[in-house]
Parts: structure tokens; sequence; C-alpha cells
């Protein structure tokens, strides 16, 4: 299959340029000027982008329409459970999953809230299928801790721990002490069953955290929960990003010099807590300006996953690049969840998840026509 005409977006020359797109077996195999093939499809002056991704969503999670019985985003019976994993929670008969390719998007991380202080595990998959086993594509790609309002207000009104920022802080360098300890006991004890620590669910889902291989995905919107989080991660030399981030643009210095990455939003919408004073659509171009990965992300169900594009398009209204502004929904988020060998631009090797538009996706009155996922097409217009 080949579509023809289209004006794509492409990482090598910094925007759209006219190319064609040869999809073969799932995977993008060419992309060049005038390609035959024995399947031309006319996309001719229309906008190609890759699928979009958004690295922080509670797709299928926190359900659509049905309330309580669909809420399973947040454990709230205990403020540390990085055990917990997010796979075991969502539903693809979600309506949102309806709407979602209509916006272009393909690709999400998804995962629990913010109630607890660990509060599980975050599974990248792609946004269409039946069964979410068939959906995943990273099983295990962060594991989520939560700084500020969101775990005090949880825990503190029923009279639990933690109440303060101290003791959220407290909890986490506990739990990672004890985690460290229980790794160091089963190591030593090698295949000696008899001498190894009794299993421990939660210190085991924290081994590949503290190993470097899976980062802590932090909840912190203000300033000194960015730099608490920071330092904790330095403490134990641990891979993390910086989602939310929403004060991020006030120490973007300090973000840049802690070497981690930020995914921003959701953006857009009232100031419903103390921690969002000071959001705004320009700080992923005050981020990204100073070096930093920066993703955007809708936060769904905060603002519905279909929606991203838009807040793509809002961060160019406050100054950011379109090119910046479309790599932040595609192949930073990508990278940033450590799937760009997979998806997140459009390149020889890549799997076919591309979109087409019927004019520039900026556009606020730009309509997808087609999304296809592994070179299969997902939805049409």
């Amino acid at each position: 299959m080949v579509l023809k005409g289209a004006k794509i977006f492409l990482i090598e020359t910094k925007g759209f340029v006219k190319k064609d797109i040869e999809i073969r077996n799932g995977k993008i195999v060419n992309i060049q000027d005038n390609i035959r093939g024995y399947e031309a499809i006319d996309v001719y002056g229309q906008y190609i982008t890759p699928g979009l991704v958004d690295a922080h969503s509670h797709i299928g999670i926190l359900e659509e329409c049905i309330g309580e019985e669909g809420a399973d985003g947040n454990e709230m019976s205990d403020p540390i459970v990085p055990h917990l994993r997010g796979i075991d929670a969502i539903n693809p008969r979600d309506p949102a999953f309806e709407e979602v390719l209509k916006g272009g998007v393909t690709t999400a991380a998804c995962g629990p809230g913010s109630a607890n202080v660990l509060g599980g595990q975050f599974v990248v998959i792609k946004l269409c299928g039946k069964v979410v086993d068939d959906m995943v594509i990273r099983p295990c790609a962060a594991v989520k801790c939560a700084f500020g309002e969101n775990p005090k207000r949880c825990y503190g009104s029923k009279g639990r721990a933690p109440t303060t920022r101290m003791n959220i802080a407290a909890m986490l360098r506990q739990t990672f002490h004890e985690a460290a300890d229980y790794k160091k006991r089963k190591e030593a004890a090698g295949g000696d069953v008899l001498k190894r620590p009794a299993y421990n669910a939660k210190f085991e889902s924290l081994i590949d955290v503290l190993n470097g291989k899976v980062p802590l995905k932090a909840h912190a919107h203000r300033t000194d929960d960015i730099a608490t989080a920071i330092r904790i991660a330095k403490e134990f030399n641990i891979k993390m990003t910086l989602d939310h981030c929403t004060e991020g643009h006030l120490i973007k210095e300090t973000i840049k010099k802690s070497g981690f990455s930020a995914i921003i939003g959701p953006s857009f919408g009232a100031r419903s807590k103390v921690e969002l004073s000071n959001k705004t659509f320009d700080t992923p171009r005050e981020l990204i300006t100073a070096g930093i990965k920066t993703a955007i992300t809708a936060d769904h169900p905060v603002l519905p996953q279909f929606s991203l594009m838009m807040w793509a398009a809002l961060a160019v209204k406050a100054g950011l690049s379109e090119y910046e502004a479309l790599k932040a929904v595609t192949m930073n988020p990508a990278e940033i969840l450590e799937i760009d060998h997979i998806t997140g631009r459009l390149k020889k090797g890549l799997d076919a998840d591309v979109v087409v538009w019927d004019r520039n996706p900026f556009d606020i009155q730009a309509q997808v026509l087609k999304v296809y996922i592994n070179g299969v097409i997902a939805y049409r217009k």
C-alpha cells in the first residue's frame, strides 16, 4: 500500500513535505517521491502525521459514563501500592476508545492516578483492540508516585498518613530503602531458596526501578514538589519523568540540570486547586527552549484523550513552533516511554501508525480522515 501525494511530517525536514509513504506488513518500508505501488491510495493535498502518543493517560482505567463502577484509577486503602498493574484495570470497551482515534491518538501510557505516594505501574498500549493483552507494547513503562495536594487530601481526610509533604517524601525514602535491602538479600541468597527473603510484591515491583530499567513517573505540580522529586530520585540513582510539571517553567534551570524529561499538562481549564495557580500554555515553550525533552499530555479523563492535538495547538498559540509542538505529541513522548524504536515518527522500519488529516492538524477545524495502526485501518471518517 502506498499513500500518495500528501504533505508528510518528517523530523528530518523539520516540518511537512510532499512525499509518498509505502506500508507493508504493518511497517513503514519507504518514504520518498513518487513511489510506485500495487495499491496506491490518493491522499493528495492532505496532511499525514505519525499516530499521536500520550505519555500520561488513564484511558480505560477511569472510565467514562458509568461513575464509581468504572473508577479503578486509585486503590485508596494503602498509600504504598507500587505492585498494582495498570493493565489489570484497563477496559477496552470504555467509550473513550471509540473517540480517541478521531483525534489521531494511537498510543498511550496508561496507569493509576495520583492519590497514592506510590500508586502502581503504567503500561503502554496501542489504542485499538478488544483485549488489552493484545494492545500492549511495553508491559511496565513506569511506576507512579505522587507529591503534593493529592496524597495529602486523600489520606489526610481519613486521618491517615501522609498528611504533609514531609511524610510523602519520608514514606518514599522508607520504601526505597526497604526495597533496596530486599533486593540485596535476594541477590545474596542466589539460588538458595531457604536464604531468600519472603516474597514481597511491593519490593519486587521496585527492583527494576532501583536497577534503572523502569523510571518513576512523578506527579508533581509545584516547584517545591518538583524539587523534592528530583532530590529523591538522585538519592537513589533512579530514572524519573516529571509529570504535569505545572510550575516547571519557574525552575527550568533546575530541571535541565537534573536531566529528567517533562510531561506537561493538562494545561487547559480552570485552576481547580492551589497547585495549578501558575498553569500556563507557556510551559512547553519555556522547557523546550531550555533544552528539556518535553511531551504534552491531555491527562485523560481530565481532558479527553482525543483532544491531544488541540493542546499542542494552544502551545503553538503561546509561542511554540509547530515543529516542536508536533514532536511533543509524537517523537518526544515515544522517546520518554522508550518506544521510539516502535512508533512516534514516520520512519522506515517503524510501525505504520499513520494519521491522515484533511488539513494542517493545527487548524481547529482539522479532521482526521483515516488512522492506520500497525498498517491496518483502525478508523475511517
